[in-house]
């Protein structure tokens, strides 16, 4: 099978490439409004890029009909956001947060989620997410126009908030403990419980 990517709908072409490439961690992300309304979204567009500095990327793509999600907005305003860990626990209030809420609600008020001041920026963190990454933009690298189009939010992490639940006896990031959670393509989800180890060569 083989596909001309000029020759398919967009939304065609975003089913296959989430479902292609996978499984996708999960930003789950607030910002801030101009006003003052707190806002979660989850993005599966993300990874981490680098530690000297340490960078995150997520994308918030624009929407089907062009717009900018709440999220780029807020980010463009402030310059500031918070990225806290996608986990099994928190798997249903993930998947809420995904609604299309106006801009005017908060979700986590909506959701009954509570939320923490954080320590070097102004938005405010999830106070029960087993981590959390208080960050700086650093540059927002707009990719095509249209629906479906990328916003590379580039960020530096400033602040690590760790629980140490998450972690074991040597101090160092358990992932049965931290038990992530990850996007595949169309409605699946999956758990990072089928685990295996290997050394890497020398």
């Amino acid at each position: 099978m083989q596909i001309e990517i000029s020759k398919i709908p967009v939304q065609e072409v975003y089913q296959w490439m989430v479902s292609l490439v996978a499984p996708r961690p999960i930003a789950w992300v607030t910002t801030l409004s101009s006003t003052g309304i707190v806002n979660l979204a989850p993005f599966s567009f993300f990874n981490v890029f680098g530690a000297n500095p340490p960078v995150v990327v997520f994308s918030p793509t624009l929407k089907r009909d062009s717009t900018k999600k709440d999220t780029l907005i807020h980010i463009e305003h402030h310059g500031e956001f918070v990225i806290h860990g996608s986990t099994e626990p928190d798997i249903e209030a993930i998947n809420a947060s995904s609604a299309s809420f106006p801009p005017e609600q908060s979700e986590v008020a909506a959701l009954g989620i509570q939320t923490v001041p954080s320590v070097l920026v102004k938005v405010p963190r999830l106070a029960d997410a087993p981590f959390a990454l208080e960050c700086r933009l650093r540059q927002i690298v707009p990719v095509g126009d249209g629906p479906i189009a990328a916003n590379l939010i580039i960020g530096d992490v400033v602040m690590m908030h760790i629980d140490p639940k998450i972690l074991d006896n040597d101090g160092k990031v358990d992932p049965r403990r931290l038990r992530s959670v990850a996007r595949l393509g169309g409605e699946h989800w999956c758990r990072s419980t089928d685990l295996f180890q290997m050394v890497r060569p020398g």
